[in-house]
């Protein structure tokens, strides 16, 4: 399992992030500080060269700063969301200085916008996007004029209002869609983490059955020792021993202790579940038992397809499985009237297994989006139910599985999770 946690996804960066963040700014100084010299000394326009050093100047400053306080912990959300919005000040004090939206490198204001919409909060994006604006504006009314030929004549108004509204246009555009797609993936890296987590979750009771019984099997026999051991003395101690009682005590303690063994040798969650081959049907039913509850009944049908008499398909009960099967049965629960009905089928070419629900069923809103994590549903009860089937398709899908979402003729939902046979086959090394 890895060691990502969703919550560094977004609202800060990380010591990487931010080192990385500054480097770009020291490209950005670069630029600045080579386009203020070519210009000047180069082509021989005139910029007020000094004061708009002074202003890459201050950022060379800041972004030593910026290093100087991310480079053991990174970066939280307000220090980030100040540095982008120094850089767009930054930014804007330099166009005032060399024509404002008359300069062509105006449309540099968009990138703090872009990249703190990559990684900030909604909020912060809308600050950050707000600050651009106003600057836009300022500098569209107040600037120094653009250091070049003073032969051409000044750009007209019609012309500055337009890169205006181009630029106004291109904070609103980019802002929003840099946001939603970073949102999206934000969404996704969760629910694979969340995916990750509830595998390996599953793993771990698994193989803590298996040590269980393990255990169990090893504690056998110098329990069985013991227990001889004490029976023996208390059949040599003489009658009113005052050791009786603890010896008597110590035998009873020794049985007790031999049941839980075998009892626990024999518990399900062992590795003879965990390992062997079983008929498909029974870890269905295995994995939907956890989802049971007192309103709600489950119904389980076994057949072959046509009626013909193929022996069920065995497979390992994999933890993907178990947790897959779990998560679709408990979706399907939550959201019945009074029944789910569960039915295995198989040929000898494939098998499936068909989940139905007497609920509303998936709307059609739900459905063109089926396997997207966070997804909200319309039938009864609030909450998200994409997370849970997301982690279920990205299980399933992982045994070779293809899932099929939709309605029933009279209403309730239906899934569907077909298996080609030679997947079964294959369950036990690809997993």
């Amino acid at each position: 399992m890895t060691g990502f946690d969703p919550e560094t996804m977004i609202g800060g960066l990380g010591r990487a992030q931010s080192r990385t963040l500054a480097l770009i700014r020291w490209v950005a100084i670069a630029g600045q500080t080579a386009t203020l010299v070519v210009v000047h000394y180069g082509f021989g326009f005139k910029v007020v060269i000094g004061p708009a050093l002074l202003v890459v100047a201050a950022s060379a400053l800041a972004n030593s700063l910026f290093i100087s306080r991310t480079s053991r912990s990174g970066a939280g959300e307000p220090t980030v969301a100040g540095f982008f919005a120094f850089d767009l000040i930054q930014l804007s004090a330099l166009l005032y200085l060399t024509g404002g939206l008359e300069n062509p490198f105006a449309f540099l204001l968009l990138a703090p916008v872009v990249v703190s919409a990559a990684i900030l909060s909604f909020v912060s994006v809308i600050l950050i996007g707000g600050l651009a604006t106003v600057a836009i504006t300022l500098i569209a009314i107040w600037h120094e004029p653009l250091p070049w030929n003073n032969h051409f004549p000044p750009f007209p108004p019609t012309y500055i209002l337009g890169v205006w509204v181009s630029l106004a246009i291109g904070v609103l555009f980019f802002a929003f869609y840099t946001f939603r797609v970073a949102e999206e993936a934000r969404q996704l890296s969760e629910a694979l983490y969340a995916t990750q987590m509830a595998l390996a979750r599953e793993q771990q009771l698994s193989a803590m059955g298996m040590l269980a019984a393990a255990a169990a099997h090893e504690l056998g026999s110098p329990l069985g020792t013991i227990a001889v051991a004490a029976g023996e003395i208390s059949r040599e101690l003489p009658e009113g021993s005052p050791l009786a009682e603890d010896i008597g005590l110590l035998v009873s303690e020794t049985h007790r202790c031999r049941d839980i063994l075998a009892a626990l040798a024999q518990r399900p969650e062992g590795d003879a579940v965990a390992f062997s081959q079983v008929p498909l049907s029974a870890v269905v039913e295995h994995s939907a038992s956890m989802h049971k509850t007192d309103d709600v009944k489950i119904v389980f049908n076994l057949h072959p397809y046509n009626n013909k008499e193929n022996i069920e398909p065995k497979i390992r009960s994999a933890p993907e499985i178990i947790h897959g099967f779990g998560n679709l049965t408990h979706n399907a629960v939550q959201f019945a009237v009074k029944e789910v009905n569960i039915e295995t089928r198989w040929d000898e070419n494939v098998a499936s297994v068909t989940i139905r629900d007497d609920g509303p069923g998936f709307s059609q809103i739900v459905l063109d989006r089926i396997g997207e994590p966070y997804i909200s549903d319309g039938r009864k009860g609030t909450g998200h139910m994409g997370l849970g089937i997301f982690i279920a398709k990205t299980l399933l899908e992982r045994t070779g599985a293809r899932l099929i979402f939709g309605n029933c003729d009279n209403g309730g939902a239906e899934v569907s999770v077909v298996w080609p046979l030679q997947a079964f086959r294959n369950l036990g090394s690809e997993i």
